[in-house]
């Protein structure tokens, strides 16, 4: 049994740490500089790439062919794209999606967002200081017509619900057409460097994100009926039943008879002062820049969010090379899978429950922020503030639907489906049943013989999308003899791979579903193979195995951050589940799986003491202490709620109490949605300010949407094309 061990023997330990955590750091800043390119990481494998050239407001600069404009510049330490012209606040990227202009530029005389705009050599890109200066017209330029495309099925939005949806079409044959905005199918599994949870059968489960999307790729590939593109944007649903696309710089009519909408879900933002500086990024954002476009952005990083985005994001970061500061959730418990949050407490990031973020402060850029505790009713405890030097603010509070695409299909009357985060939010691997089941549907419609739906494809698709279940105590392991796995998952989530890889059937879930616990059905049946802990997308597996030596056990410990740390003969601090350091014990063994690659299972000799509770290996170590503030409760009037026109909370919080109740009058008056991203990060936040006010939601008049959702050139709309030259 696991024994507590002495005050002193815990303060050697800690003493320990601290030495190490200059040292730590430096191993952490080995995969990339401290701005700059990712040069190394555990996971994903870093490409070669052709260097191009371009300047940035004359100055000359090197990128990579290809990848975003935005990415290059950061990689050259450039986070400032410009200032508003309103205020001189500035601006830099935010959403890293195309949704939002925050990051507009001017490429060889035109504005584009540098999020989407792929380099290329020469390129001349300027900042933007006020209003950008539109070039004159060229006379040179003649319109064409308007090409219109019929397809039986368009599914915007490739990713796990789009690509599983036609999938499921192709098979039958049936005509689709699948579009997506971005460079990859895959959507934001793309950006996933974690193995997903579920089933192993029929959502991947023990599998990352980003070969996940490799795999619904290739097998769509297979269905002749079945066409793709990509860097086609959807810009509106109109009343003919017409779907305008603009691919590279053409414009495309597309009249579907059938119309699936996929298009995923877009990060919630949160209201506080110092929100819009650059440096505070949604996590989506942020996984664009370092999981996508491999560069290293950030040096110190706060996450406000504790479910499993921002809980993953922080994941991603350390193994990226950049350090954790602190999760703040404002809930008292933490709202992900708390595998996810106890990954991060084994590496040393600290997460404060019942907190939230007070403020942002810099100049041209995050340079600290204060959070505070809360009280029961969600108010700020005075004299709670607490503030952290870091350079950037990762909010993961939640993720809303991507649907108006949908409902204005809807208002036309067309026959339109939904499907996956558009539908509703929930996990990747829910989202890929919900594809099946829709495409099921539209095939049904369809006039298709496509047999009956399987029966478990709506359950499954119900229990994948179910929140996490309560925190259950589990007691460790009574035996000390031969080898065994340990269980340190202690909520209950769909997820079934430990039993599924296990050779021997030891393991098995209990109750007798996905979403039960796993146990050890006989100890003597275990073989000390170690597939468990390699597939558990948790890391909540240890193996423990007395055969060689029964007062030192070798503990098989699984680990995804850089190798450098765990070298053999090297002694690692040990923890338990909470992240408290058992002990530095010697690395015996690094083992690499070829079925599961970037998971290490790192063989330590440790005390018979602490065997069973043995979890994690510390890789960052708590060397960034908050200081107290002085006691100023933040003003939450000055808060910016529209980016775009810079409207901050307190001018709507006058015109909401002046009696107003439509939305698009707050507009008229304010300009609060007035911007280029079409008041999709406003929007829900001057909701929320009618809430806060005591209005009953009933009484409010939502605004008016634009008839597109995203810019568009007029002269692409237009048709027009460039005269060759002779």
């Amino acid at each position: 049994m696991h024994q507590k061990h002495s005050p002193a023997f815990r303060h050697r330990c800690e003493h320990q740490a601290a030495k190490r955590a200059a040292r730590n750091i430096n191993t952490i800043n080995k995969s990339g500089d401290a701005y700059g390119r990712i040069s190394q990481h555990p996971i994903l494998n870093i490409p070669k790439r052709r260097e191009v050239v371009f300047t940035w407001n004359g100055k000359k600069l090197r990128g990579y062919h290809g990848e975003m404009l935005a990415a290059a510049l950061f990689a050259n330490g450039i986070r400032v794209f410009g200032h508003h012209h309103k205020d001189r606040s500035p601006q830099g990227i935010f959403c890293a999606n195309g949704q939002c202009s925050q990051c507009l530029v001017i490429v060889d005389n035109l504005p584009v967002k540098a999020c989407v705009t792929p380099l290329k050599q020469g390129m001349i890109v300027k900042s933007v200081d006020g209003l950008p200066q539109l070039p004159e017209d060229d006379k040179e330029r003649r319109t064409r017509k308007i090409p219109t495309l019929s397809v039986d099925v368009l599914i915007i939005g490739g990713g796990p619900a789009g690509l599983s949806a036609a999938i499921e079409l192709g098979k039958l044959g049936i005509e689709t057409l699948v579009i997506d905005d971005k460079q990859l199918l895959g959507g934001k599994l793309v950006l996933q460097t974690h193995k997903f949870f579920g089933t192993v059968e029929d959502s991947y489960a023990g599998t990352r994100g980003f070969e996940i999307a490799k795999i619904l790729e290739k097998e769509l590939s297979r269905f002749d009926s079945v066409d793709t593109w990509v860097n086609a944007t959807a810009v509106g649903v109109f009343s003919d039943r017409i779907v305008g696309v603009v691919r590279g710089k053409k414009y495309i009519k597309i009249k579907p008879h059938k119309l699936l909408i996929a298009t995923g879900a877009r990060e919630k933002m949160l209201s506080f002062p110092g929100n819009t500086l650059p440096g505070v990024y949604g996590a989506g954002a942020f996984q664009t820049l370092v999981n996508r476009d491999l560069v290293k952005c950030f040096r110190k990083i706060l996450i406000v969010g504790g479910g499993n985005v921002g809980l993953i994001a922080g994941y991603h970061a350390i193994q990226a090379g950049m350090i954790v500061v602190a999760v703040v959730e404002a809930m008292p418990y933490v709202s992900g899978y708390r595998v996810h949050a106890d990954k991060l407490k084994r590496l040393g990031v600290p997460i404060y429950t019942g907190h939230t973020v007070g403020y942002a402060e810099g100049k041209d850029n995050v340079e600290s922020v204060t959070i505070a505790a809360l009280d029961k009713k969600c108010r700020i405890i005075a004299g709670t503030y607490k503030t952290f030097s870091v350079d950037t603010v990762l909010i993961a509070v939640g993720l809303a639907e991507v649907n108006e695409f949908y409902l204005k299909a809807k208002q036309w009357g067309m026959d339109v489906f939904c499907a996956g985060d558009a539908q509703e939010i929930a996990e990747a691997s829910s989202a890929m049943f919900t594809g099946k089941i829709e495409a099921f549907k539209i095939a049904r419609s369809l006039g298709v013989r496509a047999g009956k739906m399987p029966g478990d494809w709506r359950k499954k698709a119900m229990v994948l999308k179910s929140k996490p279940g309560p925190v259950m105590k589990r007691k460790h392991p009574v035996l000390e003899h031969g080898v065994f796995p340990v269980f340190h998952c202690h909520q209950m989530v769909p997820c079934n791979p430990c039993a599924s890889v296990c050779p021997a059937g030891a393991i098995k879930l209990q109750p007798d579903d996905i979403t039960g616990l796993p146990y050890l059905v006989d100890p003597n049946a275990c073989t000390g193979c170690g597939s468990c802990v390699a597939v558990c997308p948790g890391l909540s597996m240890t193996l423990v195995d007395y055969r060689e030596d029964p007062d030192h056990p070798l503990i098989t410990l699984p680990y995804e951050i850089l190798r450098e740390r765990v070298e053999i003969g090297s002694k690692v601090p040990v923890t338990d589940t909470d992240g408290a350091i058992l002990g530095y014990f010697p690395v015996q063994k690094v083992i690499t799986r070829k079925k599961y690659p970037g998971t290490l299972l790192v063989q330590v000799l440790a005390d018979r003491s602490v065997a069973s509770a043995a979890m994690g290996i510390r890789v960052q170590d708590t060397f960034v202490e908050p200081r107290e503030l002085y006691e100023k409760a933040p003003q939450p009037d000055e808060a910016i709620v529209c980016r775009c026109e810079r409207v901050p909370a307190g001018e709507i919080r006058k015109v909401i109490r002046s009696g107003v109740r439509d939305m698009n009058q707050i507009k008229a008056i304010t300009r609060a949605g007035m911007g280029a991203c079409g008041s999709k990060t406003c929007r829900p936040l001057i909701w929320q300010i009618f809430k806060e006010e005591g209005v009953d939601l009933r009484t409010v008049t939502d605004r008016v949407d634009r008839p597109l959702f995203v810019e568009v050139p007029a002269g692409v709309l237009a048709g027009n094309h460039q005269r060759k030259q002779k």
